[in-house]
């Protein structure tokens, strides 16, 4: 569904009031340094200067523009049109072939974009470096909920089996694996831990607030397995490395999220789990279900996983009909009662 080149548009009316006229790079770089200066992290600022290119890049494909002030609502609702039905999945990528990949990108990575623009062209009006809000009246896409986006017991067990724990690196993402699986951290909260922040008389986890993703500190018990294993992996790491990171390559360099995503994926094909997307967050899936399927109540699972919004939180609880005829099953007020006669 290729656009027709279309000419630039004519100015839009005048106000009163004067607008600067930037070209849509300034306009990127006004927004960073604001951003910036606000005590955006440095991966949030790289997210916006990595989402805003890929769209001036299809701008400048489609579009005679070089403006911010050319930007129309139009524009925003065709290039969401281009990621769903256009744009070849990992297109640019530097060891996956996007061509074996399929085309249109999924829901979830097309509200992410939306998301990023809007902040962007948000920040732009708030300012008063543009005269029409052009992102104001789109939407984010409805989004069907996935009841596959977690492992059940038996994938667990499989995978638990396939790292070499006379290995390092099979350790370490044996150990790691076993931290996802017991305490729901998030990836980038699991790779950057340290000894210091691991208490062991307590078994309770310290996630400092420049590591948590809603920037609040919280604490996390892990059980006295995921301790032992953890000061095994120090122990290693300690006597080889002079470093207090918990997660480390085999050069003793920090672990980063993209290889850690990339053992987690190789296990689960060696676990034979095909057709189902693995990563740090399926974990983290996994344990926010089992956590409530075990009996954890809600509020102490949304203060462990560091959730803000107990709303956010219910998108990772999803229970397929199984588990659902389980629980009806065993907390029934009918079938309570009739067991009690």
């Amino acid at each position: 569904m290729a656009l027709k080149k279309k000419k630039r548009i004519t100015k839009m009316k005048n106000t009163g009031k004067k607008y600067p006229q930037l070209t849509l790079e300034q306009a990127l770089d006004i927004v960073i340094s604001g951003k910036r200066a606000e005590g955006c992290r440095d991966r949030t600022l790289k997210d916006y200067m990595k989402m805003w290119g890929y769209f001036t890049d299809w701008l400048f494909d489609n579009y005679e523009i070089e403006y911010l002030e050319e930007l129309t609502t139009e524009m925003f609702r065709n290039y969401i049109n281009y990621m769903k039905y256009d744009k070849k999945r990992y297109e640019g990528h530097k060891f996956i072939d996007s061509d074996k990949q399929g085309i249109g990108l999924c829901d979830t990575t097309i509200n992410i974009n939306i998301r990023t623009l809007r902040a962007l062209i948000n920040y732009l009006y708030r300012e008063e470096l543009i005269e029409v809000n052009p992102i104001e009246k789109i939407k984010l896409l409805r989004q069907d909920i996935d009841l596959t986006n977690s492992f059940n017991d038996e994938e667990i067990k499989e995978i638990l089996r396939q790292p070499n724990l006379r290995d390092f690196v099979g350790f370490r993402d044996f150990v790691g694996i076993n931290v996802l699986l017991d305490s729901g951290l998030r990836i980038q909260e699991l790779m950057g831990l340290r000894v210091s922040d691991i208490d062991f008389q307590t078994r309770f986890i310290t996630i400092q607030a420049n590591k948590s993703k809603n920037r609040k500190p919280r604490l996390v018990p892990v059980s006295t397995h995921v301790t032992k294993v953890l000061l095994q992996l120090i122990n290693e790491n300690q006597a080889h490395f002079k470093t207090d990171r918990v997660f480390l390559s085999s050069y003793g360099e920090p672990l980063g999220a993209n290889h850690f995503n990339k053992r987690l994926k190789y296990y689960a094909e060696k676990a034979g789990i095909k057709d189902k997307k693995v990563t740090a967050h399926v974990y983290r899936h996994t344990w926010a279900k089992n956590m409530i399927l075990n009996g954890c109540d809600a509020f102490t699972l949304q203060k462990i996983g560091g959730w803000s919004d107990i709303r956010t939180m219910r998108r990772y609880i999803q229970m397929d009909v199984g588990e659902m005829r389980k629980s009806h099953d065993e907390f029934s007020p009918l079938t309570r009662l009739r067991r009690t006669r």
